[in-house]
């Protein structure tokens, strides 16, 4: 006879696929709508499926009843979660970023970290009692990195595109994915000065001295540089052998696209065996492994990174939510509940704004005091806080005296779970329902030549430098742009991404032929026909792919009293042209193009020859 296999297992894969699907249906609704991220609202998720609510998810259980194993699961993951968001952070920056923006980088790396790490300590040391500035200064440092998870969530996406310049998110994620790594020397120097100096130094021998030796010896040379070196290697060994296995057609497009995340998995293990860094090793070997731009542009227009990193986030923070002991928010003996609310908010005020807004006259990706606000007010504290949170945890528990934790070392401990833990949900909150509003008061201006615009600047007819009149019932728009700027993608500074206007109903790139620059003369050119038929019953393509096949066709001219359409030069970009050469083998129509390019040579459509109608004529002199 069926029975019911409630299992934990079950439970799990019903109650996460359950969410995951719900939450998907309405994604686009919470996060462009209502300005939630999907990391607060899975960790809301994780708390109603906690024990403490309906008791779906049982994380004591998966660990045996163990608080040790649990603690360890906790840590794994949260590694897991940061090397494959750390690896994506680093491949996603244009080539050598760190290298050609070190000088932005370094400041806020160097002075910029150090005085958040000091806030934070002096913040912890004022509000919660009975605690010693190096405890202070030990739980300052979990939460001085900028989360790169909830970083991403922010400066990635439609709302992001919309209202954020692309270089301050470029700078924002460069910035979160490296001082995410670099946690480490502020934390073991707090920690190291206790272990060896708290309590008179009782159970250790050495004093500051072997303190100091560690900090430098172990901390800085053996977890920070041979994470830089081993991560700088791997991404260039992976970046070779992707090459050469992509010339000889020896990997598959499915291959090739999950690449970067099995590169994440492979250093996170062998780095973790090796004891050192494996998140900031994750972050190098990402940058390294797209220091050529290549796999960066091969992957631009593919979802499958930001479909797995999607799941990892919204998996994490639901387990936070379950594993998180949410009764000491209350009841604790370390923190009274308004003290810890207010030293969350005096966190988030304090711990970064002010250092940003004196800084961001020399950093060139701040252009104003407005956007010097929102980077120092943005500054989100979610898995990396809890990765180093258990990292801390893990090295207190090796400060023994007869067998026992030293007594200063585990009241840290207790200390760093109540501050950190329940310290970071006011601003993981702050970050998933406030910041987006934040985001869009600070950047509601028209950001000309940073490729951001607002929905203002394309609903104007015509706005300026379009070549094309408008006419009766017709609106064109086109976004101000300097063409003799060009980003790495090889588009002019400042144009969207695709962008096309409707023309009677057909869908042309737009070009602006009179002031393309040098490099467009040297482009391969084609030509394409964008045809607009007649009002009587006649329509015009809808689409580029149809506007490609009509251009490919003998047109059919514009009968009289009818309007006509317009031929328009489009050149290939070099993405648009590789993936010419893929499908065509070296022949190719792009960009709703007849044309074909052979030996270097290019073939003028023979449409160049179609004759003109009236309206045509017109319209081109008035261009002209």
């Amino acid at each position: 006879m069926p029975t019911l296999q409630i299992t934990n297992f079950n439970v799990v894969c019903a109650v996460l696929g359950g969410f995951i699907t719900l939450f998907g249906l309405v994604s686009f609704l919470c996060k462009e709508r209502f300005y939630l991220s999907e990391a607060l609202i899975s960790l809301i998720a994780g708390v109603i499926f906690s024990p403490h609510a309906t008791n779906w998810i049982r994380p004591i259980d998966y660990a045996q009843g163990s608080e040790e194993d649990l603690a360890a699961i906790t840590l794994y993951f949260t590694r897991l979660v940061l090397g494959v968001q750390l690896v994506l952070a680093g491949v996603q920056l244009p080539s050598r970023y760190l290298l050609l923006q070190n000088r932005s980088l370094g400041l806020l790396l160097g002075p910029g970290m150090t005085m958040m790490w000091l806030s934070s300590g002096l913040i912890v040391w004022a509000m919660v009692p009975n605690l010693s500035f190096l405890s202070a200064l030990a739980i300052g440092a979990c939460v001085t990195p900028t989360d790169p998870v909830l970083s991403n969530s922010i400066v990635k996406g439609k709302f992001a595109d919309a209202n954020i310049p692309k270089e301050l998110q470029r700078i924002i994620i460069a910035e979160s994915g490296a001082n995410d790594g670099l946690g480490y020397p502020f934390l073991f120097f707090a920690l190291y000065l206790i272990k060896y100096t708290g309590r008179g130094g009782q159970g250790q021998a050495g004093g500051a001295g072997a303190a100091m030796g560690q900090w430098f010896g172990e901390t800085w040379g053996y977890t920070i540089i041979l994470s830089v070196v081993y991560g700088a290697s791997v991404g260039w060994i992976a970046k070779e052998l992707l090459h050469y296995a992509e010339r000889k057609k020896y990997v598959d497009r499915e291959s090739f696209l999950v690449f970067a995340i099995t590169l994440a998995l492979f250093i996170v293990g062998t780095c973790g065996m090796l004891g050192s860094d494996d998140v900031l090793a994750c972050f190098i070997a990402g940058n390294v492994f797209t220091i050529d731009d290549w796999f960066r542009l091969e992957t631009l227009d593919d979802s499958l990174q930001p479909t797995i990193d999607m799941l990892l986030n919204l998996s994490i923070f639901m387990w936070f939510g379950a594993v998180c002991p949410w009764s000491l928010f209350l009841q604790n003996g370390v923190i009274p509940i308004y003290r810890l609310i207010f030293l969350a908010i005096l966190i988030l005020l304090f711990r970064r704004l002010p250092v940003i807004f004196a800084m961001h006259r020399w950093i060139p990706q701040i252009l104003e005091k407005r956007q010097a606000l929102f980077v120092g007010f943005f500054g989100p504290i979610g898995v990396s806080a809890v990765f180093y949170l258990y990292i801390s945890l893990e090295f207190l528990d090796t400060i023994m005296v007869d067998g026992l934790q030293r007594e200063d070392a585990s009241k840290l401990a207790e200390t760093m779970t109540v501050v950190v833990v329940h310290g970071l949900s006011i601003p993981l909150g702050k970050a998933g329902f406030h910041l987006p509003r934040t985001i869009s008061n600070a950047f509601d201006t028209p950001n000309v030549g940073t490729g951001t615009h607002t929905p203002s600047e394309f609903s104007s007819p015509v706005a300026q430098g379009s070549p094309f009149p408008s006419s009766s019932g017709d609106q064109l728009a086109r976004a101000p742009r300097d063409r003799n700027l060009r980003g790495t993608d090889g588009r002019p500074v400042g144009e969207p991404a695709r962008p096309v206007f409707r023309i009677r109903g057909t869908v042309i790139p737009p070009r602006d032929i009179e002031s393309a620059s040098c490099d467009d003369e040297a482009r391969p050119r084609f030509t394409g026909l964008g045809l607009g038929l007649g009002r009587e019953g006649k329509k015009g393509v809808d689409d580029i792919e149809s506007t490609r096949s009509a251009a490919t066709t003998s047109p059919k001219p514009a009968e009289s009293g009818e309007r006509g359409g317009g031929i328009v030069t489009v050149p290939l970009s070099a993405h648009d042209r590789k993936k010419g050469e893929r499908h065509g083998e070296g022949e190719g129509g792009g960009g709703g193009g007849g044309g074909e390019e052979r030996g270097g040579e290019t073939e003028r459509s023979p449409f160049d020859s179609v004759p003109e109608s009236p309206a045509l004529i017109s319209m081109t002199e008035t261009d002209r």
